[in-house]
């Protein structure tokens, strides 16, 4: 997967990492070899809301790091699901990410 997909300076990388218990999402430089910025369900923001589901965890997630990414001037990303199928938290999370205005 990650042979086809690179995130460059004006449109970095949005990768994915799922657990059993948590969900992960990473901005990635390519071409620098860097984390711009990363979110997680063991973020402490997002971690005290206590929401109850998995699905609700991963969505607010996704509108976390759309919100850090806008802060740092970030609008466009290349989504890199790193082979996990498009449904349930990952899908979750990449709309709680279009909710918060990054585009892919």
């Amino acid at each position: 997967m990650r042979k086809r997909i690179t995130g460059t300076t004006e449109r970095p990388r949005l990768v994915i990492y799922r657990s059993n218990r948590n969900i992960f999402a990473q901005i990635v430089n390519d071409f620098e070899n860097k984390v711009i910025l990363g979110a997680s369900t063991l973020t402490a923001e997002i971690k005290k809301k206590n929401l109850p589901t998995p699905r609700e965890r991963a969505k607010e997630v996704g509108k976390y790091i759309a919100k850090k990414a806008a802060g740092k001037k970030i609008k466009k990303v290349v989504f890199d699901r790193q082979g996990y199928k498009y449904h349930g938290n990952v899908k979750e999370l990449a709309d709680g990410a279009r909710e918060g205005g990054l585009e892919f």
